[in-house]
């Protein structure tokens, strides 16, 4: 501008990360001002005493400090308009600061009161001694401040604070609107020293200016926040592939009748596609469809709860699925005991596709869709035959016994009806009946075959010695998914396979078969341990059960493995065991009595590992601050506390406000 040299810029202030404080005065002459509340604020926050120090110095609140806030990182779009005389005037914006009430006055008006409790229940409890006991004090010298150290001591909220406090205050001087000088300075958002006809861009069509004035910003679509994973607007999603649009709709639903999904999808979409595109990712269940299995979990995946690789978590949700295409009723225990799942993965496939019933257990979350069964019979019976695959897989890797398999009622051609408590109890009565009968029968023919097979040639049999200490012969740990006599299997396999081998009796192979059985068995060891760290035998063991069972058939672990052998391959594996002192009234089995921990991981964590391991070697439940102090007198005073929760999340869980090795608590 021409007058510009006139006006010299004096002093430029660029507020650091677009932060403002301004502390503006308060009118308290003004009749509405309250001037009771004024002074009660200003002694909660200063107190009785005047101090130099002190917020407010009148003993009355007269001051209001804002503090800004960024109300956008984009500003080039933005400009500050006047209209004058038939003429625009646009000013862009290099920055827009929000100004809001900071209320850090509470903030030290709560100091203050907690700090007059504390004197108060301090009291004169020493006024009646005539003199003080003398203790012994230990002098301590600080250590020089490491780097690292000081990093995070410079990046602490703490720090922040305290810099941000003493950052001194710049005085301004206010000028009203009707002021010169304000006048003055609203001269400079009008456009000086230009024509209409110099100014060529504004001679063009409407449209041509808007684009000019608001072009395409490419910027602001990369600073857009990123959306989480499971959500998709219904417009983003329509710009997709209908095979997308029907997999992303049903991984984030899970369970969707036929006409909600083409509702979802359009009036436009030809159903004869949706059938087609559903059948890929989704089963039939009750006339509605789940979402399969595998696009839940995909093959690299595997459980946040357990670490259960996704096949497992495949299997084990199919056979949820499985079940509710023979009932509108499933029990949690039910599943649990034939997927030697835990209860939280359980609980995660219920929770997909039912709703918990008190005293019932889990029914099925959508009503029977009896009018797609009827309208779709082509699709009903594909999906009947997928069902029945998958019925004989379950059956040959959970072993189920098909006399005790509910029939699968004929192309689902009606709702199973509901069934009540006292019911569902008999029911379990007469089949734990016929259960009974039937195990018996396969414990007989059991010993008849170990009897038959005791006089047949070429068998051989391992004789283990006895325990020196007196213990009784070692057994062969029970790695079957239903028991050791359940499905007829003999250590997990199946009596007629298992006849047939080397490791008949469930001792593993000797030679180089047996090498490769401790390879892999130290394998599964050290993969096991190096995700939980602690463990006891017997949660090993179960975690042993769902590796086999993720297992092909005819894989070298299903030779048999003893606990013994198990036991030894964990301290060959570089872990060791850690004798916690159990009370003498605990519910805990032995095999849950016995605990191992690895204790050389490699990283960094492995002498807070040690040192809280010595310490559950001779305490059963420990207080955080016990182990704390006892970290730090170890490792030194540079433990951070994000250290301490790492090493517990590893190897401990809270309870009752107590610590417990993993798999320790009774609770």
């Amino acid at each position: 501008m021409a007058n510009e040299e006139d006006d010299p810029v004096v002093q430029e202030i660029k507020p650091k990360q677009q932060k403002v404080e301004l502390e503006m005065a308060i009118d308290t002459l003004n009749p509405n001002y309250c001037r009771s509340k004024g002074e009660q604020i200003a002694l909660n926050v200063d107190g009785a005493c005047a101090d130099e120090t002190n917020t407010y110095s009148s003993k009355l609140m007269d001051k209001q400090t804002f503090c800004s806030s960024q109300t956008t990182s984009n500003t080039s779009r933005y400009a500050a308009a006047l209209y004058r005389q038939g003429e625009l005037h646009l000013t862009p914006l290099h920055g827009i600061l929000q100004l809001r009430p900071s209320f850090s006055y509470l903030d030290k008006a709560d100091a203050k009161h907690r700090e007059r409790e504390a004197a108060n229940e301090a009291g004169d409890s020493s006024q009646d001694e005539a003199e003080e006991d003398v203790k012994q004090i230990t002098v301590r010298f600080s250590r020089p401040e490491s780097e690292q150290a000081r990093q995070r001591r410079v990046q602490s909220y703490e720090f922040l604070q305290k810099k941000h406090a003493e950052e001194p205050w710049v005085h301004l001087h206010y000028y009203g609107l009707r002021d010169s000088r304000s006048e003055h300075e609203r001269q400079y958002l009008l456009c000086q020293g230009f024509s209409g006809v110099e100014n060529t861009e504004l001679v063009k069509s409407p449209s041509e200016y808007l684009m000019m004035l608001m072009p395409p910003s490419q910027e602001e679509e990369k600073d857009k926040p990123v959306a989480p994973s499971n959500v998709l607007s219904m417009a983003q999603l329509r710009t997709l592939p209908l095979a997308d649009q029907i997999k992303i709709l049903m991984k984030n639903v899970k369970v969707m009748p036929f006409a909600n999904l083409m509702s979802l999808l359009g009036p436009s979409v030809d159903s004869v596609a949706v059938l087609r595109g559903i059948q890929k990712v989704a089963m039939l269940v009750q006339g509605n469809w789940v979402v399969k299995s595998d696009i839940l979990y995909p093959k690299d995946s595997s459980s946040p709860h357990s670490g259960v690789p996704a096949e497992v978590l495949c299997r084990g949700r199919d056979f949820v699925m499985w079940k509710f295409t023979q009932s509108r009723w499933v029990v949690r225990k039910e599943v649990a005991a034939v997927t030697k799942l835990c209860t939280e993965d359980v609980k995660d496939f219920l929770e997909h596709m039912a709703v918990v019933r008190i005293n019932k257990g889990w029914e099925f979350i959508l009503p029977y869709d009896g009018e797609f069964i009827k309208k779709h019979p082509d699709v009903v019976q594909r999906q009947n035959m997928l069902w029945i695959g998958i019925q004989a897989k379950l059956e040959k890797v959970y072993n189920l016994v098909k006399e005790a398999m509910p029939k699968k009622p004929d192309g689902q051609s009606g709702p199973v009806g509901l069934v009540s408590g006292d019911q569902r109890v008999q029911v379990a009565k007469r089949q734990a009946q016929q259960n009974h009968a039937l195990l018996e029968r396969e414990l007989q023919q059991r010993k008849e075959q170990l009897q038959a097979s005791a006089v047949l040639p070429g068998v051989r049999i391992k004789e283990e010695p006895m325990s020196e200490e007196g213990e009784d012969e070692e057994e062969p740990m029970d790695t079957s998914p239903g028991g050791g006599l359940h499905g007829g299997l003999a250590n997990g396999l199946p009596a007629v396979r298992a006849a047939g081998g080397d490791s008949f009796n469930g001792h593993p192979p000797s030679g180089s078969a047996g090498t490769l059985v401790a390879r892999e068995l130290r394998a599964f060891v050290q993969a096991t341990f190096q995700k939980q760290f602690v463990l006891t035998l017997s949660e090993l063991k179960r975690l042993f059960n769902l590796h086999l069972a993720s297992l092909p058939p005819g894989h070298m672990l299903f030779s048999g493995i003893s606990d013994r052998m198990l036991q030894d391959t964990v301290l060959a594996a570089g872990c060791k065991q850690i004798l916690v002192p159990f009370p003498p009234q605990t519910a805990a089995s032995p095999d849950e009595q016995k605990v191992f921990a690895l204790w050389e991981s490699g990283d960094i964590s492995d002498q807070h590992r040690q040192v809280l391991l010595e310490i559950f070697s001779k305490n059963y439940r420990v207080r955080r601050n016990m182990i704390q102090a006892r970290l730090t007198q170890e490792c030194g005073e540079d433990l951070s506390k994000q250290e301490v929760d790492k090493v517990l999340k590893d190897c401990c869980v809270s309870y009752g406000g107590m610590w417990y090795l993993k798999g320790t608590v009774q609770s």
